[in-house]
């Protein structure tokens, strides 16, 4: 049987929270969370709106996935975001106890990955889903913000 909806389908949705974020000025990272086939959870980085470091697309979905479930643990749930996340954003997911995380892009300086954080022991991580289109936004983002500077 096919599925409806595959990680391409959902990192596309993904992608289009990351656009929502670039048109404001953030950097264009976007996430959701979905759970049996529906999105519960969509964000994108809030930092520069809300003056809070913290406020990256992950830590946002992870908020208002708990909130849409009733509870802070994101069992059988599915985290899209269009960049692998950072120390900080891993740590949160670690403790969500999410089921899986796939991701787009990657950032060989900073990510979860090269710097061996840990996830939860039962969480899958799958990369490199859409990363040419997820690289390519950040790269556009930053060539522009260096050119208005």
């Amino acid at each position: 049987m096919i599925e409806p909806y595959d990680d391409n389908y959902f990192m596309k949705k993904a992608l289009q929270e990351a656009e929502l974020g670039f048109e404001k000025g953030e950097i264009p990272v976007g996430a959701v969370i979905v759970v049996e086939g529906k999105i519960i959870a969509r964000a994108h980085n809030l930092t520069e709106r809300l003056n809070d470091v913290t406020a990256h697309a992950e830590m946002q979905a992870i908020t208002a996935a708990a909130n849409f479930l009733g509870g802070k643990y994101l069992l059988n749930c599915t985290l899209y975001v269009t960049l692998e996340p950072c120390q900080m954003c891993a740590g949160a997911l670690y403790w969500s106890q999410i089921s899986k995380i796939v991701y787009g892009a990657r950032d060989n300086e900073r990510l979860c990955g090269d710097l061996k954080t840990k996830l939860h022991p039962k969480t899958k991580i799958v990369g490199s889903v859409l990363e040419e289109q997820s690289s390519k936004l950040l790269k556009r983002f930053f060539i522009e913000k260096r050119n208005l500077n």
